[in-house]
């Protein structure tokens, strides 16, 4: 490939293919666009380690500005405009255009926004950018009663550190259980148990209608169900949405995400589309997916960074996730949906065991509770197809070190 490779998107999708490009000895003109005026930064701590006071802003950059200058890396602070697909340019909001060769869209997802009144207000808050997480960070030492809007991961996170520190929170989801979308039953219920012993307050079933404010400021929150609670802190996590406008206004195919082929590559040889945004065609899961995890982000950067330099090949990493809730690390291989038995190894009751899950008897994914090798061995067990019995599983004494020899 010849001509500059513009990135658009500076996560950890776009981060790595720049990265993964100067490591597999490309030598050409790498622009990284960010339309964030921080340094490309990690994201997952942001709603962890990071809410919790722990470390400084640069303690979440990728790298320092030095490496980017040593590794002649451009870092644009600006935002993509359009894609001008038959002149391979690049229109930037300052006026600015950039030529390319190859165009990497690392585009990410934005946060679902909560709509019902009031919800625009100071203390409406959300958890996906580092402004976003330092504003809640501030917030949290000078506030009593947090109420948080979905009991997805972030929110969950979130709840565990706001009752760390002393606030009152209620959380609200409109599913019969928590992280219903991600995880077994099993799981659901340990996390429910776990969050409402610490004093969190799960309510089932219901929405906010309204935030309700007093003088201008949050108060509480109206419910579906026509209670009221108090609260002097929202934080919303119901979602995100692809950001998928810039291709589909250059007219390349969207839907969910920006379709892309088993190489990641749009209807424009040309450009590519990885990470959140991406609606990729999985060979090894037989359909079109979007996955949101930083696995899958890096591994599909170094995906594109090795077709860019010679090394065509078929996307195919296999999917993991993670969550840290209070002093619960939770821990996925494998997409989990759509199993139809569930069997537990370890302890429920010790804080240490997995769900794993099947399909027509074979070994779909693994969700473990503080049990890091159960997880070690579904990510390198579940890609190569292979399984083991849920009577093994669930016996203590099976080896899973040598049912993977």
């Amino acid at each position: 490939m010849t001509g500059p490779v513009l990135i658009v998107g500076a996560g950890h999708a776009g981060f790595q293919v720049a990265v993964s490009l100067r490591q597999a000895k490309f030598a050409g003109r790498i622009v990284l666009i960010n339309d964030e005026k921080h340094l490309p930064y990690q994201r997952p701590p942001l709603s962890k380690a990071y809410l919790k006071g722990e470390g400084a802003p640069d303690s979440l950059m990728f790298r320092p500005e030095k490496f980017f200058v040593d590794q002649t890396i451009e870092l644009v602070s600006d935002r993509a405009v359009s894609i001008d697909r038959a002149a391979r340019k690049l229109l930037l909001a300052s006026g600015q255009s950039l030529d390319y060769g190859h165009l990497v869209i690392a585009t990410g997802a934005r946060n679902r926004l909560l709509d019902v009144p009031n919800s625009t207000l100071e203390d409406v808050l959300y958890l996906r950018t580092m402004d976003e997480s330092e504003l809640v960070r501030q917030r949290m030492p000078t506030r009593k009663h947090a109420v948080v809007i979905g009991a997805g991961f972030i929110g969950l996170e979130f709840a565990a550190t706001a009752r760390s520190k002393g606030l009152e929170v209620d959380v609200l989801e409109l599913a019969p259980r928590v992280m219903s979308r991600a995880v077994t039953p099993e799981i659901s219920a340990y996390f429910h148990d776990r969050h409402t012993a610490a004093g969190i307050r799960i309510h089932y079933g219901v929405r906010a209608t309204e935030i309700e404010a007093k003088d201008g400021k949050v108060s509480g929150v109206s419910l579906s169900d026509g209670r009221q609670i108090d609260a002097d802190l929202i934080v919303v996590g119901v979602g995100v949405i692809p950001n998928v406008e810039l291709a589909a206004a250059a007219e390349l195919p969207t839907a969910s995400g920006v379709i892309v082929n088993e190489q990641l590559l749009t209807a424009d040889p040309n450009i590519s589309a990885i990470g959140d945004c991406a609606l990729f065609a999985s060979e090894r899961f037989g359909e079109l997916m979007r996955l949101e995890s930083v696995q899958n982000a890096t591994d599909q950067a170094r995906c594109v960074a090795a077709r860019l330099t010679g090394e065509a090949k078929t996307y195919d990493g296999y999917p993991w996730f993670w969550s840290d809730q209070g002093d619960d690390k939770l821990q996925i291989a494998g997409l989990t949906a759509g199993f139809d038995q569930v069997v537990v190894r370890g302890s429920v009751a010790e804080r240490s065991f997995s769900a794993f899950c099947y399909k027509d008897g074979k070994l779909i994914g693994i969700e473990s509770v503080n049990r890091a090798a159960d997880h070690v061995f579904g990510r390198k067990m579940l890609p190569t197809g292979r399984s083991i019995t849920p009577e093994q599983a669930v016996d203590l004494s099976f080896d899973l070190k040598k049912a993977l020899a």
